[in-house]
C-alpha cells in the first residue's frame, strides 16, 4: 500500500515535470515561429533580381 505523503510527492512532481515540459514547448515554438518569419523575410528580398548582383568594393 502506497503512503499517501509518497503519493503526493510523486503527483507534485508529475504535475511540475508537465509544467515544465509544456514551457519548453513553447519556447520551442516561439524560435520556430522567429525563424519562420526571418526565412520569409529572406525570401522576400530575394524577389528583386538585381539584388546581390552588384558587388561594391573599396580598397
Amino acid at each position: 500500500m502506497m503512503d499517501i505523503a509518497a503519493l503526493s510527492t510523486s503527483m507534485s512532481q508529475a504535475a511540475l515535470h508537465e509544467q515544465v515540459s509544456v514551457a519548453v514547448l513553447r519556447m520551442a515554438k516561439g524560435q520556430a515561429e522567429l525563424q519562420g518569419q526571418n526565412l520569409i523575410q529572406m525570401m522576400e528580398k530575394s524577389i528583386d533580381p538585381n539584388l546581390g548582383k552588384k558587388l561594391d568594393i573599396s580598397i
